[in-house]
């Protein structure tokens, strides 16, 4: 048998609530309280220099309040008033609505009831008889006013030239950024190394850009009178992200495209890289997920599904009066009595290398993805509402792990992200999942991460989320409570698992792997097994002799250090993201082509491919 590439984790990147992913500066701030001082002003510095903060000192509780899921600020939308266009139903009753107007004004198409006489070279007088309705400009009360925000002061769009991105992809060029400087190898000499069709590019956005830059701007423009430009419809699609990544700061020529599973996105975009790796298409994979829906329209959206908490329910829940202000801190209650989860903006990104190349050039390694497993809840009732699909993901990714770590470190060693949303329903059908899947493999006490309660919901990008969020974990050796609730609600299933409302220590060399877990609308179950980084040393070792393991080593000294002057740099605010805008483009001329290669732009791809179907060839 032959050997199979496993799929390392040598860089990643990315921006939420909790600010930088890079440098583990995220869980950092999650498990704030129970981290040593040290730490603690690593953080603190590290959202400063984000949040445009003239450093960190007297400015703890503000970068604390200003970050995780919060009340929806105002760069957003300004959620006590809330613009929209009311029908405004007029009758004249014998007494005509009468008003000049510029004519410039003048709709193309006269209504029938309307007289319309010239008073001036420019100006016009209307008079209508009869019925007309007008959209009235009005501001109304926002029922949701909670969300998972990027750190207050963090503008991604002004970091770069961003020319009227859509929020989704000023993220993705500064989670694509985070990641690729955080690899601590030149970008260019890996180009120079993999040939061109062997890195692969996987990212999308689960719902696209909605903003008022994408698809939001080009279906309202005509309705709110201005008109559509050329960029709302190409920056709007939902593969989008990986085309930035590809254009303008890879400049890569691999496969690429996004696989949208809704809230599974990222895990489903994830497979597709350690499928390329293990297969042997391609060696290095950069996969990610990038969503901005803090916006009223998408908002409405799941608030009209009954899926967000709203104020009204969050005052219930603590017995509040009807005029007091709510905890919007403690809106997401994954695994208590509850009411909704918390729409959260996020971008998040890994570099995955085959094992073979991460040794050959002393790449870190973070850990390992080596499954992600996709199942469909088979006929349903309500197409957002849980089903069993995820028990076949669950119980093939905790196999996966038990088939590399083996029985004990199984049931010892391992730390499941739940999806976790802070729904009734997730919390009882998820739990149940967890539950009887620890059960039918032995697992006494699986301690459950929920870090939604942190981050909210980002959508498409929230099992990456859990996926850098769990890299964090183990190198802190700390798992975060879930310290938004007061206690594990009593239709949550709780054999064989251990939730927290503290957060929890752990020997990280004790660490062996991790399952995440996804479950997306309409039925998108997705789980994928992680190794830790001391499961992998132990397989890497295992796998190459012991001068190759001492070259590695050597190797990656040089790229720690590069790693930690990255890391300084981002925190001191030297750094920009990186953003090629018309830089390399390659031409016709560029390319070389004969029977057994192409070579472009001094890239070469082979041609000489093999048939897979040698038996069948007449």
């Amino acid at each position: 048998m032959s050997k199979q590439r496993l799929p390392v984790i040598v860089s990643f990147g990315g921006i939420n609530g909790a600010g930088r992913a890079s440098g583990h500066h995220g869980v950092a701030r999650m498990a704030y309280e129970a981290l040593p001082e040290q730490t603690q002003q690593g953080t603190l510095a590290s959202l400063a220099s984000m949040m445009a903060l003239d450093g960190a000192a007297g400015n703890e509780q503000y970068i604390l309040d200003h970050t995780l899921i919060r009340k929806i600020e105002g760069q957003h939308f300004d959620v006590d008033a809330v613009l929209w266009n009311q029908r405004f139903p007029t009758e004249s009753n014998g007494h005509p609505v009468n008003f000049d107007i510029e004519t410039r004004h003048l709709p193309d198409a006269i209504p029938p009831s309307w007289k319309v006489t010239p008073t001036s070279v420019t100006h016009v007088n209307v008079n209508i008889r009869g019925h007309q309705e007008f959209l009235l400009p009005t501001a109304r009360d926002f029922e949701v006013k909670a969300a998972g925000q990027l750190p207050t002061g963090y503008e991604p769009g002004t970091l770069y030239p961003s020319r009227s991105h859509p929020r989704g992809l000023q993220m993705t060029v500064c989670a694509a950024s985070d990641a690729l400087g955080n690899l601590g190898l030149n970008w260019e000499d890996l180009q120079r190394k993999v040939p061109a069709d062997q890195i692969s590019v996987y990212a999308g956005s689960a719902m696209g850009q909605l903003d008022s830059a994408g698809a939001g701007g080009m279906l309202k423009a005509r309705y709110n009178g201005k008109r559509v430009t050329s960029k709302y419809c190409p920056l709007s699609l939902a593969e989008m992200p990986s085309d930035f990544i590809n254009a303008y700061i890879l400049g890569t020529m691999g496969a690429t495209g996004a696989t949208l599973g809704a809230c599974a996105s990222f895990l489903y975009n994830m497979r597709m890289g350690i499928a390329d790796i293990r297969a042997g298409r391609a060696r290095v994979a950069f996969i990610g997920s990038a969503e901005a829906p803090i916006n009223a329209e998408v908002m409405e959206g799941y608030a009209a599904m009954g899926a967000l908490a709203t104020d009204k329910e969050l005052r219930a829940l603590d017995g509040l009066a009807s005029d007091a202000a709510p905890d919007h801190r403690r809106a997401c209650r994954p695994f208590a009595e509850n009411c909704g989860f918390t729409i959260a903006e996020s971008a998040q990104m890994i570099v995955l290398f085959d094992d073979e190349l991460a040794m050959e050039l002393g790449a870190t390694v973070f850990g390992a993805a080596t499954d992600v497993f996709v199942n469909a809840d088979g006929y349903k009732k309500s197409i957002s509402g849980p089903g069993v699909g995820n028990y076949i993901t669950m119980a093939k990714a905790t196999a996966a792990a038990r088939a590399i770590v083996g029985e004990n470190a199984l049931r010892t060693g391992g730390i499941v992200q739940a999806h976790g949303t802070g729904t009734p329903q997730n919390r009882t059908s998820e739990s149940e999942i967890l539950s009887r899947v620890a059960e039918a493999f032995g697992i006494e006490q699986w301690p459950v991460a929920a870090l939604k309660s942190y981050l909210g919901h980002s959508l498409g990008a929230a099992s990456g989320d859990q996926v850098t969020s769990t890299l964090g974990m183990w190198h802190h050796g700390i798992i975060p409570g879930i310290n938004t609730i007061d206690g594990i609600a009593d239709d949550v299933a709780q054999d064989h698992l251990v939730f927290s409302r503290a957060h929890r220590e752990f020997d990280a060399s004790e660490a062996a792997y991790a399952v995440i877990n996804s479950k997306g609308f309409g039925g998108n179950n997705a789980s994928a097994t992680m190794l830790s980084p001391s499961t992998v040393r132990n397989m890497l070792k295992a796998r190459y002799s012991k001068a190759q393991w001492q070259a590695y080593e050597a190797a990656n000294e040089v790229v720690r250090e590069t790693q930690q002057g990255y890391d300084a740099g981002m925190t001191n605010g030297t750094i920009d993201p990186v953003y090629r805008f018309d830089h390399g483009v390659l031409q016709d001329g560029d390319v070389e082509l004969d029977g057994s290669r192409i070579v472009v732009g001094g890239y070469e791809v082979s041609l000489d491919l093999e048939s897979p179907y040698e038996d069948m060839t007449l």
